[in-house]
């Protein structure tokens, strides 16, 4: 039985960071001292940093400070969105819809690794989170999932396959627990 080999030759190709090392030290360090530490209280300051790096990112959006995004080159959240403290690994491209919620500790995961393979290789897949949904605290959304248009990953539940639109999913594996009903 074969055995994984984690001392693989690291191939730039099989990674994408999508930037140049001095911009990666760049963002890291401003990442940690200025956004994730908490030193910028508001919003708009935190906005300006990530479009500043590549992010693109719509009108009124309120970002947390604490907040931690591994490339913000690979960001694009639409219009009058709401990002707590939470975490965006995202290897491959986020896009965020308009009027989403993205609560505290929630996590967004676009990478993960093949168990079958013996050199455990990354794969990265993009994630969408559609306009008006919601995911709770403390949830997670796994590699290539489309959390489609004001469907709700309940707190601490994780998504493994794409949620419907108008839909409210809880639990982990997530499972879908009933239909989305907004008063007007």
């Amino acid at each position: 039985m074969l055995k994984t080999q984690l001392k693989k030759n690291f191939d730039k190709k099989d990674y994408q960071r999508g930037a140049s090392s001095f911009k990666l030290l760049l963002w890291y360090f401003t990442s940690v001292v200025f956004i994730r530490s908490g030193i910028i209280p508001f919003s708009s300051i935190i906005v300006f940093i990530l479009r500043l790096f590549g992010a693109r990112i719509g009108k009124d959006v309120r970002i947390k400070p604490g907040i931690y995004v591994h490339y913000p080159w690979k960001l694009n959240i639409g219009n009058h969105s709401w990002l707590a403290e939470c975490r965006i690994e995202n290897l491959a491209e986020v896009i965020i819809g308009d009027n989403v919620c993205v609560s505290q500790q929630a996590m967004l995961l676009t990478g993960n690794h093949d168990y079958k393979s013996v050199n455990f290789d990354l794969i990265t897949k993009p994630i969408v989170l559609e306009e008006g949904a919601w995911v709770g605290a403390n949830a997670t959304v796994c590699p290539g999932l489309t959390v489609k248009s004001h469907a709700v990953l309940t707190v601490g539940s994780t998504a493994t396959k794409d949620l419907e639109a108008y839909s409210i999913y809880q639990g982990n594996p997530a499972v879908k627990v009933k239909e989305r009903l907004i008063a007007g």
